[in-house]
C-alpha cells in the first residue's frame, strides 16, 4: 500500500502542511468570528435606548434591514482576502528559495539565508551546499592529479624511447663494435622498450578504468591454487630485491568469484608488496575460511605509511611515491581497482601500517547473493 513517500526517500518537510493548516484555522477563526462580532455588536445597540435623532441611527438601522447580506458579503470579501494571502505567501517563499538557489550557484562559499518560516529549507541548502563544495574540491584534486600523473607519464615516455633510439642508432652506425657490446645495447634498448610499453600501458589503464564499468564473469575456483601461481610468477621479480614470499594458506579456499578480475587483485597487492618491501625480507600471505567468509592477509616489512596517506591509499592515482620518476611505481590505481573488484564480489580491502610492517586485509564472500529482482513498477 502506497503511504504517498517512497522507501528511502529524504522526510519530507511539514511546510506546505503547516500553511495549509494555517490557511483553514484562519477560515475557520474568520467564519466564526464574524457572526460573533456581529451578534455583538447587535447586542450593544439593542442595549441603548434610540430616539431616532442620533447620527448612527440611519446606519444601524440599514444594517439592522439587511443583516444577512451584509453578512453574506462580509464572509465572501474575507474568505477571498485570506485565501490571496495564502496563495501570495508560499508564492513569496518560492521567490526567496529560487533567489537562495540562484546565489547558492553563483557564490556557493556564502551560507544560503532565508526567512526564519523557511529555516528548515535553509539548513538543508546549507548543507547540500557543504557536500557541493566538498564534491567540487574532491573532483577538482582528483583531475589535478590526474594531469600531474599524465605529465609525469608522458615525460617518462620520452626517457627510454630517446635511450632506444640511441642505442639502435649505435647499432646501426658502429657495424664493427663486439659481439658483447653488440648483445650488451640490445639488451639495454629492449628493456627500455619494455618499460616503454609499460608506461603505455599506464595509459591504457587510466582510459579503460575511467570510461568502463567493471563486470563480473563468475566461476568456482581454488584461490590457494590461484595465489600459489600468482607468486610463483613473481619469483624472478623478487629475487631481484632478495625477497621471499611464504604462503600460509588451507590446503584449498574455494571460492566464487571472477577469476581473471580477482587474479588481478592479487597481482596488484604483490606488485605493491614487491616495490615497498626493504629488500632481503619476507612478503608473508597468510589466510582463512569461516562461516562463508573469506580473509587474506598480505604483510611486508617497508617503510611504515603516515595515517593519513593510509586513508588516500585506495583513491585513484594516489602513489605512496609522489616523485616524478615512474621507473618502478604505477600510475596509481592498482588499490583504487582493487577495491572496485573486491566491492563488486560484496568482499572489501583495508590497509594498516606500524613499526615498519604494512598489511594489506582482503575479506570475500565464498558464494557471491544473487542480485535482488528489480521493483515492479506499478501502472
Amino acid at each position: 500500500m502506497n503511504n504517498g513517500t517512497k522507501k528511502g526517500s529524504p522526510p519530507r518537510s511539514g511546510f506546505s502542511r503547516q500553511i495549509l493548516l494555517q490557511y483553514v484555522l484562519s477560515l475557520l477563526a474568520y467564519c466564526f468570528g464574524l457572526p460573533l462580532l456581529g451578534l455583538f455588536c447587535a447586542i450593544l445597540a439593542s442595549s441603548r435606548t434610540w430616539t431616532g435623532r442620533e447620527l448612527l441611527y440611519p446606519l444601524l438601522s440599514w444594517a439592522r434591514d439587511y443583516a444577512m447580506l451584509l453578512l453574506i458579503v462580509g464572509l465572501c470579501a474575507g474568505i477571498f482576502a485570506i485565501t490571496i494571502y495564502f496563495i501570495c505567501k508560499p508564492l513569496r517563499y518560492v521567490d526567496s528559495l529560487v533567489n537562495a538557489s540562484q546565489e547558492m550557484a553563483l557564490s556557493p562559499e556564502k551560507p544560503v539565508e532565508l526567512p526564519p518560516a523557511l529555516s528548515n529549507a535553509a539548513d538543508r541548502l546549507n548543507v547540500i551546499r557543504q557536500e557541493m563544495l566538498r564534491s567540487n574540491a574532491a573532483a577538482h584534486e582528483a583531475e589535478q592529479r590526474k594531469n600531474d600523473l599524465i605529465v609525469y607519464l608522458a615525460h617518462d615516455l620520452k626517457t627510454p624511447l630517446t635511450s632506444v633510439i640511441g642505442y639502435l642508432t649505435l647499432l646501426r652506425d658502429e657495424p664493427q663494435i663486439s659481439p658483447e657490446l653488440r648483445a650488451r645495447y640490445t639488451d639495454i634498448a629492449l628493456d627500455k622498450a619494455e618499460r616503454l610499453e609499460d608506461l603505455i600501458n599506464e595509459f591504457f589503464e587510466i582510459t579503460r578504468f575511467n570510461l568502463t564499468h567493471l563486470t563480473l564473469e563468475l566461476s568456482t575456483v581454488d584461490l590457494t591454487r590461484m595465489l600459489q601461481q600468482t607468486v610463483s610468477e613473481f619469483a624472478p621479480s623478487l629475487a631481484e630485491k632478495n625477497l621471499h614470499c611464504k604462503l600460509d594458506l588451507p590446503p584449498q579456499i574455494p571460492c566464487e568469484c571472477d577469476p581473471d578480475k580477482l587474479a588481478r587483485v592479487f597481482d596488484n597487492l604483490l606488485r605493491n608488496a614487491n616495490f615497498y618491501s626493504f629488500p632481503d625480507t619476507e612478503i608473508h600471505v597468510w589466510g582463512q575460511s569461516a562461516q562463508g567468509l573469506i580473509t587474506l592477509c598480505f604483510e611486508n616489512s617497508g617503510p611504515t605509511i603516515p595515517q593519513e596517506k593510509l586513508e588516500r591509499i585506495f583513491e585513484q592515482f594516489f602513489r605512496l611515491d609522489s616523485s616524478r620518476s615512474s621507473a618502478s611505481g604505477g600510475a596509481g590505481l592498482g588499490l583504487a581497482i582493487a577495491r572496485e573488484i573486491l566491492r563488486l564480489h560484496g568482499g572489501s580491502i583495508c590497509a594498516s601500517s606500524a613499526e615498519n610492517r604494512i598489511v594489506f586485509t582482503v575479506t570475500l564472500p565464498q558464494k557471491q547473493r544473487p542480485s535482488p529482482p528489480a521493483p515492479a513498477r506499478k501502472m
